[in-house]
């Protein structure tokens, strides 16, 4: 068995110590040896808990004087950090693994790359959700045709306000949209069967007055191999209830993720929409929703649903070992999940 990674982790937040201390802690190919933190407390908490040899509270690469002892290192800073962090950390030879969304400006991200390829070694960004059960199922329904000829690609997010959020999201370009579309953004791109042309995009202003506008709506254009179809994305940031869904139109069924249960729904063309089909939507959707539910929410209350980290950590250290980028996490897929969100904003702010 191959001798695991030492790796370090810098950004001790709530995605910091629940999805990536916990997925490297699951990982037979990653070994921790330090947690970084600007705040002194919570990293020596942190670094207590889980029982690594260095801790360091600092907010600069160069400032850490343990980190020759990695071999990688995993960004999980506020978005507005990626940017230098990553180039000091692959400057000193170390592979980068960082949070979502991958830099604060087209240019950054650009940099970025450049220097991961300069350097030689991996970068990679965190679009994990494509890598869960839920997209899994998707995908290989798609693989076997059971969705038939595609028709729409839809992604809606609703987002209550009110529910847990980082502290530093309103200092984000859109607030919100910039921090959680790349998971949409990233899934669109996962699931298209061909290049993606924004043909309008929306950007309605917040009621509130915040840099969060209340609605981000995109269309795309889809040419595939069987022609060319809508994709489509909704974010509404002002809602009653928290839901975020990938709904993926074919001719014989549509396939339903449900991303924050990692859910996945088939449910079969229903015809002439006849009591029959209507009441078997039903007993379908229900079913498969309860089912699954029991699954992955026991998962959750076990703290060991892992939304595709495990694969994440698993596919970075692929392309440690063998000198090949992991495809769909990589500089190219960052770059163009980048491209979108801004594409968006600068087309939709004419709409004001």
């Amino acid at each position: 068995m191959k001798a695991p990674i030492p790796i370090a982790l810098m950004g001790l937040g709530w995605v910091g110590t629940h999805r990536h201390a916990a997925a490297i802690a699951r990982s037979p190919n990653f070994r921790l040896v330090g947690v970084i933190d600007r705040n002194a407390e919570r990293a020596r908490l942190m670094g207590k808990k889980l029982n690594v040899q260095h801790v360091s509270h600092v907010d600069r690469i160069p400032d850490v004087p343990w980190l020759q002892e990695a071999a990688a290192i995993t960004i999980a800073t506020p978005p507005h950090l990626h940017c230098e962090l990553a180039i000091d950390a692959l400057s000193r030879g170390l592979h980068v693994l960082t949070e979502k969304p991958f830099a604060m400006q087209r240019h950054e991200g650009e940099m970025m790359a450049r220097c991961a390829r300069d350097a030689g070694k991996i970068l990679g960004v965190t679009h994990n959700f494509q890598f869960s059960r839920s997209a899994q199922c998707l995908a290989r329904d798609m693989d076997l045709g059971r969705l038939g000829r595609l028709s729409r690609i839809h992604a809606v997010q609703l987002s209550n306000p009110r529910r847990r959020l980082p502290s530093w999201y309103e200092t984000l370009p859109a607030g919100l949209f910039y921090d959680e579309s790349p998971h949409l953004l990233y899934l669109i791109r996962r699931f298209a069967p061909g290049p993606l042309e924004l043909a309008q995009a929306t950007v309605l202003p917040s009621r509130h007055g915040t840099r969060t506008p209340s609605l981000v709506q995109a269309r795309y254009r889809c040419a595939g191999p069987e022609g060319t179809f809508p994709v489509t994305l909704d974010m509404h940031f002002e809602a009653p209830l928290s839901e975020w869904h990938l709904i993926v139109h074919g001719e014989e069924a549509m396939g339903v993720i449900d991303i924050f249960r990692d859910i996945y729904l088939r449910l079969p063309n229903d015809g002439l929409h006849v009591t029959t089909t209507v009441l078997r939507s039903s007993l379908l959707a229900t079913t498969q929703h309860w089912l699954q539910h029991f699954t992955s929410g026991v998962q959750h209350l076990l703290g060991k649903l892992d939304y595709g980290n495990n694969e994440i950590y698993r596919r970075f250290a692929d392309a440690i070992r063998t000198g090949r980028s992991a495809i769909g996490m990589d500089p190219e897929a960052a770059l163009a999940v980048l491209n979108m969100q801004h594409d968006i904003l600068e087309q939709g702010s004419t709409a004001r």
